[in-house]
């Protein structure tokens, strides 16, 4: 049988990191696991995934550093964190570095795997079919590329997290219309709750600032409803 995905598993503990690699590969995704930070960028070097999954408390680089990294130099390699670290604070922060998904340990095999199988088909479906590399959405005088996580403003580059770019490529869909929280928040992380709302809100302000620039675009509020991405003179 023909393995479907390649996943990158970053995690240090030598009994979680065995019984997660080799469950993965039980239900065909092609596994590389590293145990180090150091040794999963010499990882992403030497081959493309599709998916990488971090623990943050590894014993050589802290795992929000190695996303970060990943970020900027493989801005096109999604990762989520599967962790202990459960705090609000942490789950924010991983989030906001542009994660796609954040996940606490412990966490039941048949459940990640069923996560993981929801990015990659969200992330199938964002593609698009025809030349994604050239595909772009105008948003007043910015153009937003989903492919390259890029917002471009005439001379000017603004590099998105692939969270971001997935909000703000939500939203220019549905332009001058509300977008309620829920459609969000169910359409791009696939669930409903209390800390992906919160993540939400940090990402919209991230978009705002980068759209400032531009009187004519705005992201309104619709205060318990959700957003509306208003462009004048569409």
């Amino acid at each position: 049988m023909q393995t479907e995905n390649k996943i990158l598993l970053v995690e240090d503990d030598e009994s979680l990191g065995y019984l997660l690699s080799e469950y993965l590969k039980i239900k065909n995704f092609e596994v590389s696991w590293a145990k180090t930070g150091k040794s999963a960028l010499k990882e992403i070097e030497s081959r493309q995934y599709d998916l990488a999954i971090l623990d943050v408390m590894l014993p050589d680089i802290d795992g929000f550093e190695l996303a970060k990294k990943i970020r900027n130099s493989y801005p096109d390699l999604a990762f989520l964190f599967l962790t202990a670290r459960s705090l609000k604070v942490d789950v924010l922060k991983g989030f906001s570095i542009g994660a796609v998904d954040y996940l606490k340990k412990p966490i039941d095999e048949e459940e990640l795997v069923a996560r993981i199988r929801a990015i990659l088909s969200r992330m199938a479906v964002s593609k698009p079919d025809s030349d994604p590399e050239n595909t772009s959405y105008k948003i007043g005088r910015y153009d937003l590329n989903p492919s390259r996580n890029e917002l471009k403003l005439e001379n000017e580059t603004i590099s998105l997290t692939g969270r971001e770019s997935d909000i703000l490529q939500y939203l220019v869909k549905n332009k001058n219309k509300l977008t309620s929280h829920k459609e969000i928040l169910t359409g791009i992380w696939g669930e409903n709750d209390y800390f992906n709302r919160k993540s939400l809100n940090v990402f919209i302000s991230h978009l705002r600032k980068y759209l400032q620039k531009d009187p004519s675009v705005k992201i309104e509020n619709i205060h318990k409803k959700g957003f509306v991405l208003k462009i004048d003179n569409i």
